[in-house]
């Protein structure tokens, strides 16, 4: 009894100082236009901000889709401190999903909500601190950074990242991944042919995530399901077991 009372103080505490910390945040975030407005006297540029708009809701419908995609994945705790810092996709799930991995604790578990809010912890005060220290060095470090020799480098670091990544999990399952590969695939070339490289492009590509995210889980199932996968038995192979085995119990009442 005394364990459920602490872990139900730890969860309320964790829903009480996330929503806080997160209109904190919502409102700091949301004030800066308006202090700027303030101190540069500078009024609204209404048809730059309606031309804006499709962006916004587009973006809204990105925020709703990666509350729910996210968000049984980090937990209460890492939900709130992930969309708080920012960088979900690229950073702070990627560092969560692998911390629980190396872990070996099961997602959705208490040791898992643990795990994922210590290691988005960490990696944000990672990120702080190189950000920190980019900002105090970067006079010293933009002749550096601007060097032509070292701009096929700079520019291939987000394949290099996800490449990574990507061959750890695909090669656990390499028939999961071919459906959201082709997706993802057709998206890139559809919305570069579309679009070009501009911010819609971005934008859709953003949207799609999470949409791949619920295309994996959904073809997952249904291989799972057909017994695909391997490892686990087909239906109908679970029902021939389950009549052997009532066959078996019967004969061993008789």
């Amino acid at each position: 009894m005394k364990n459920n009372t602490t872990l139900r103080s730890f969860d309320d505490n964790t829903h009480l100082y996330g929503r806080i910390w997160g209109v904190v945040a919502a409102v700091l975030i949301l004030s800066y236009p308006f202090i700027c407005m303030a101190i540069f006297g500078v009024g609204v540029n209404w048809k730059v901000f309606a031309s804006g708009i499709s962006i916004i809701v587009m973006y809204c419908a990105v925020g709703a889709v990666e509350t729910f995609t996210y968000t049984p994945m980090l937990g209460s705790g890492g939900t709130y401190l992930g969309f708080v810092t920012g960088n979900l996709s690229n950073l702070k799930v990627p560092c969560a999903l692998n911390c629980m991995d190396q872990a070996g604790v099961e997602k959705g578990t208490e040791e898992a909500e643990v795990i994922s809010t210590i290691s988005i912890a960490v990696s944000s005060i990672v990120t702080m601190i190189i950000l920190v220290l980019g900002v105090v060095l970067i006079s010293f470090l933009t002749p550096v950074l601007e060097n032509e020799s070292l701009a096929p480098a700079f520019d291939n670091v987000l394949p290099a990242l996800f490449g990574g990544m990507a061959v750890v999990y695909i090669s656990r399952n390499w028939k999961i991944s071919i459906i959201p590969c082709v997706l993802m695939l057709l998206v890139f070339i559809i919305s570069s042919y579309v679009t070009g490289s501009g911010e819609l492009s971005g934008t859709l590509i953003g949207v799609m995530v999470p949409v791949g995210v619920i295309v994996t889980l959904a073809s997952s199932r249904y291989m799972y399901k057909k017994g695909w996968l391997g490892g686990q038995e087909t239906p109908a192979e679970q029902q021939q077991e389950n009549a052997q085995e009532e066959n078996s119990d019967g004969e061993a009442q008789k």
